[in-house]
């Protein structure tokens, strides 16, 4: 008797499970849907050593540049709708730099050039935090022709760099991008 009860009551039970309620879905409202998603991600690193800055006491300039393709994807220049750029430079050389970062598009011409003046080291902590570049509205549109980043670092005048001189020049940044899909 009590394995009858057992099964009626299991299928009593299991019946429930297929009454359930439910009203009127309203698909439209994926039409009203904007996606604001907001990503991260790492712009440009170097570490130069001051050995690898060896001159006479003059200005002297280190030059680098590197591909940037990612406004080449069509749905992601689409969508973007702002972009921020920040800067972190810390020099441990007991010489003062300027570092300018040029935003080059497919022609080879400079877009924009954000300019950072790295003050000298003294002993101490000598970590710059710049402040945020907004990148929106028509200074976005330039941006999103940029094919390229170069970097140019700029000595300025004072003791001689040599093989024995200490410090590195290290420069971080990192870019926010925010975009609207709809």
């Amino acid at each position: 008797m009590k394995s009858f009860i057992r099964n009626i009551s299991k299928v009593l039970i299991l019946a429930s499970l297929f009454f359930s309620c439910s009203s009127n879905l309203d698909f439209d409202q994926v039409k009203d849907l904007k996606l604001k998603p907001v990503f991260v991600a790492n712009l440009a690193y170097f570490d130069v050593a001051a050995k690898e800055l060896v001159n006479d006491g003059g200005n002297q300039i280190a030059f680098d540049i590197r591909d940037f393709d990612v406004f080449k994807d069509k749905f992601f220049n689409e969508h973007l709708k702002k972009a921020a750029f920040d800067v972190q430079i810390d020099n441990t050389i007991e010489r003062a730099f300027v570092v300018n970062l040029l935003l080059i598009n497919a022609n080879n011409e400079i877009v924009e050039t954000l300019s950072y003046r790295v003050p000298a080291y003294k002993g101490t902590p000598n970590t710059t935090k710049y402040p945020t570049e907004v990148f929106e509205n028509q200074r976005l549109d330039l941006l999103k022709q940029t094919v390229k980043i170069g970097f140019v670092v700029l000595i300025t005048a004072g003791p001689p760099l040599t093989e024995q001189s200490p410090g590195k020049l290290n420069l971080k940044s990192s870019a926010t991008v925010y975009m609207e899909i709809e």
